[in-house]
C-alpha cells in the first residue's frame, strides 16, 4: 500500500489538473454560447439561400449553369475542417480517421497525386502532411478565428479551379453541431451542385407546392450573382458549424475530465483515511503492547 505521503502527493496533483480542467471548461462554455449563436443564426438563412437555388436550377428554365454538370472524375478537392488545439474528446479523431477513408477510396480510382487536400486547422494540416500530402494552404487562422472574408477567398479558389477544369469534384468534412453533447461527422458533395439529393430533402422538409418565380432582369443574371454567392455562404456556414461543434466537444471532454477528476479525488482520499487510521490504530496498539510489558 502506498505511504500517506504519496497518496497525499496524487491527491494535491488531481486537484491542480481539476482546477484546470474546470477552468478550461469554462472557457470552452462561454464560447460554444457564441459559436451556437452565430451557426444558429446563420444556418436558416443559408439553407432558405440554398433551397431557393435549387428550386430556381429545377423549376424547367433554361437556363444551364457549370456549377451543376457533372463531369468524369480525374482529379478532386478535398476540404477537411478540425481544429487548432487537442483536449476535445475524438472530435479531430473522427475527422482524420474518415478523412483516410476518402484517401484510400480515390486513390484507387484517380491515384493519390489527383487528391488535392484543404485542411482547415493545424490538428488535421499535420494529419494530412503526416499521410504524404502537400496542404494546398494554410488555414489555421480561420479555423481558430472564423470569418466571411477568408471563407469566401477559400471557395473562390475552389470555384475557379472547377470552372477552369483543374478539378472536377469538391468533397467537404466537417463536424456539424447538433447539440451540446452530439456532433455528427458530416460530408457532402460541394461541386458540382446535387439538385436531386437537395430537391429529396425539400420533399421530406417543408412542403410539396411548386416554386414559381418572377424573374428580373434575366434567369442568366440572376443565376450569375445568386451562384457564387450560394458557394461562398456554404463554406462560412460550414466553418461555423464546425466551430461550434469544436467548442462543444471541448465541452463535454473538459466536464468528463472534471468528473473523472472529483471521482479520482473521492477514492483516494478515502484510501488516504483509511490509511491514517490504520497508522494511528497500529501506534496505539504499540503503546498498549508497550505499557503491558
Amino acid at each position: 500500500m502506498a505511504s500517506l505521503k504519496e497518496v497525499k502527493g496524487r491527491i494535491n496533483s488531481i486537484q491542480g489538473t481539476l482546477k484546470i480542467t474546470s477552468a478550461m471548461k469554462m472557457v470552452a462554455s462561454s464560447k460554444l454560447h457564441k459559436a451556437q449563436e452565430a451557426i444558429e443564426n446563420m444556418l436558416p438563412y443559408e439553407r432558405r439561400l440554398h433551397r431557393m437555388l435549387t428550386n430556381f436550377l429545377s423549376a424547367g428554365l433554361s437556363v444551364e449553369s457549370p456549377f451543376i454538370v457533372k463531369r468524369d472524375v480525374k482529379k478532386i478537392a478535398v476540404v477537411v475542417f478540425a481544429s487548432n488545439s487537442s483536449l476535445c474528446g475524438g472530435f479531430n479523431m473522427n475527422v482524420i480517421r474518415h478523412l483516410t477513408e476518402i484517401i484510400e477510396k480515390y486513390s484507387a480510382k484517380i491515384g493519390k497525386e489527383n487528391i488535392l487536400v484543404y485542411p482547415v486547422g493545424r490538428k488535421v494540416a499535420d494529419a494530412v502532411k503526416k499521410m504524404g500530402f502537400q496542404p494546398m494552404g494554410d488555414f489555421q487562422h480561420m479555423s481558430g478565428k472564423p470569418n466571411y472574408k477568408e471563407a469566401s477567398d477559400l471557395s473562390t479558389d475552389l470555384i475557379n479551379r472547377f470552372l477552369n477544369g483543374e478539378i472536377q469534384q469538391v468533397e467537404l468534412l466537417y463536424n456539424h453541431f447538433k447539440s451540446t453533447s452530439t456532433q455528427v461527422l458530416t460530408q457532402e458533395t460541394y461541386l458540382p451542385i446535387d439538385l436531386s439529393a437537395a430537391q429529396t430533402a425539400d420533399e421530406a422538409g417543408e412542403s410539396n407546392v411548386q416554386a414559381d418565380y418572377i424573374i428580373e432582369p434575366s434567369a442568366e443574371e440572376v443565376m450569375q450573382e445568386l451562384l457564387p454567392k450560394v458557394l461562398r455562404m456554404k463554406i462560412y456556414t460550414v466553418l461555423l458549424d464546425s466551430n461550434a461543434a469544436e467548442h462543444a466537444a471541448r465541452t463535454m471532454a473538459m466536464q468528463i475530465a472534471t468528473d473523472n477528476a472529483n471521482d479520482l479525488i473521492q477514492e483516494l482520499t478515502l484510501i488516504y483515511n483509511k490509511s491514517r487510521q490504520q497508522a494511528i490504530t497500529n501506534e496505539l496498539l504499540d503503546i498498549v503492547g508497550g505499557s503491558m510489558a
